[in-house]
């Protein structure tokens, strides 16, 4: 149970950071965005490195789904008309949620594979 406030803490302390760099965001957007990115990351880190090793396998077949929803985002980005090199961006998350997503379906029929009799 400490595990899990320490993990709200944390995510508490990113949350004002990330607001502090909104509300202070007179930069340029790229370097927000990469700010955000950067952020987003390390309570990924944290949060993950908090949860114990026996529900990993749950949790990435129930976050499944959102890898379906980034997928989506990522062939509309793929299929605008910006150019080039948005483009090309948008095919590499095409293909990274694309793995991912079958990945997550790989795992999760192994994990309910070991239930059957």
């Amino acid at each position: 149970m400490n595990t899990l406030l320490a993990v709200d803490d944390n995510a508490e302390q990113v949350i004002e950071m990330v607001k502090e760099v909104i509300s202070n965001a007179q930069t340029l957007p790229l370097v927000t965005g990469l700010t955000i990115f950067m952020l987003a990351i390390f309570l990924g880190v944290e949060l993950i490195t908090k949860i114990p090793p026996t529900l990993h396998t749950p949790l990435m077949s129930g976050s499944n789904a959102i890898s379906g929803i980034t997928l989506v985002g990522a062939i509309l980005v793929a299929g605008t008309e910006h150019g080039g090199f948005a483009a090309f961006l948008g095919f590499l998350a095409v293909v990274m949620a694309a793995v991912n997503v079958v990945g997550g379906v790989l795992v999760t029929h192994r994990m309910l594979q070991k239930f059957k009799r």
